[in-house]
């Protein structure tokens, strides 16, 4: 490319879920690489962004809306376009949406002639009971004039559903932030989440279908049979989508378990800069999830080295290779229990840290980032030709 590109780039919010943190990351990847990518997110708090991040990051002004999904999703859409609705704010080379409430808006902007084209993430698919969101979903994907994916997983899915040939470009992790390297700030964790001698299994995510919360919480019930010490921490859970009714599901079960209760701690959205600390504290991340788009827990925590235990599903079985983690049915809170025993074993630890390099090493973000070019540059070409 002749000249550095500006690129937009658009998340669904600016807290810590994982394809918000694709866009951060990748945007600082761009920015490494000498282009100006900047990433745009809807914020009701005015807290910003989940980080401070090495590119320009702008948190667009957004109303409360109430609990129905379509309200906020449609809500989100409309704030996007008056945002762009400004030519001030559209000076980019390229548009860039990462999930279906930015997409939809760049859909809309393009329609009516205010940009040229746009590209789009697919993350994962949804499923939804709703069909006006469905057909969102639906729009966002086969209005874009690309589309990338994170794993072959969902590329296959598009060729498959929509007929759309996608570009994988997959994730990556920081290893200066995701490391082994224990500091103050693991002390400082143990003490303020009062972890005990354990092992500590930790969950990612909050209570949510997707990550299998229930089977998790199931699965942990019968560890405790075998180290009555044991902690199960689930951490984060901040989201768009409306998990009350799972949510409601777990609490019942918790409050079922008796003694199990009490060996279980719920952080709630928990800071970015203790998640490297949070990894380094756990025994075992239990990562049974039903559907991802990639998992980026699993690799963050392997860079801390910790062992994970995950599905024996794609995407996961795209990354990772038999003995480099602990498999499991996600089906089955028998088949997590017995990979939650061998992982917290000291030995898998050990075993780990020999393979941390081997196995991250495809996972860079200035791989991410570099995927992405040859597509934009056919992009560009076009709206010049």
């Amino acid at each position: 490319m002749t000249r550095p590109l500006r690129i937009a780039i658009l998340a669904h919010s600016t807290n810590p879920r994982g394809g918000v943190a694709h866009a951060l990351a990748v945007a600082e990847a761009f920015t490494r690489l000498g282009h100006d990518a900047v990433v745009h997110a809807p914020d009701v708090t005015g807290a910003g962004f989940f980080r401070p991040a090495l590119c320009r990051t702008i948190p667009i002004p957004a109303s409360p809306v109430g609990p129905a999904l379509h309200d906020l999703v449609e809500t989100r859409i409309a704030e996007y376009i008056r945002y762009f609705e400004d030519p001030a704010h559209r000076r980019f080379d390229i548009f860039h949406a990462q999930d279906g409430i930015s997409g939809n808006a760049l859909a809309s902007l393009k329609q009516r002639g205010l940009i040229p084209a746009f590209v789009r993430t697919v993350h994962h698919i949804d499923s939804f009971t709703d069909d006006r969101i469905a057909t969102l979903q639906t729009r966002s994907i086969v209005e874009a004039d690309r589309c990338f994916v994170v794993s072959r997983l969902w590329r296959d899915v598009l060729a498959r559903d929509f007929r759309i040939t996608a570009t994988p470009v997959g994730n990556g992790v920081d290893r200066d932030v995701f490391s082994p390297t224990a500091g103050r700030e693991d002390r400082d964790l143990r003490q303020r989440l009062r972890l005990g001698a354990g092992p500590i299994v930790l969950a990612v995510g909050g209570v949510e279908p997707r990550k299998n919360t229930l089977a998790i919480l199931k699965a942990f019930g019968q560890i405790l049979a075998i180290h009555p010490a044991a902690q199960l921490v689930i951490a984060g859970g901040a989201s768009l989508l409306d998990h009350s009714a799972y949510q409601t599901a777990f609490r019942t079960e918790l409050e079922r378990s008796g003694d199990v209760a009490a060996r279980v701690i719920l952080t709630g959205p928990i800071n970015q800069n203790d998640m490297p600390a949070l990894y380094r504290a756990a025994d075992a991340l239990v990562f049974p999830s039903v559907q991802e788009g990639f998992g980026l827990a699993a690799i963050e925590a392997i860079a801390c080295g910790t062992p994970v235990v995950t599905s024996r599903i794609p995407p996961f079985t795209e990354h990772f290779a038999q003995g480099e983690v602990v498999w499991c049915d996600p089906r089955s809170p028998g088949s997590i229990a017995d990979a939650m025993a061998l992982a917290v074993q000291p030995h898998a630890r050990t075993n780990l840290a020999r393979r941390i390099d081997a196995i991250l090493a495809p996972h860079s973000w200035a791989r991410t980032a570099a995927a992405h070019l040859p597509a934009y540059r056919q992009i560009r070409e076009v709206e010049h030709a």
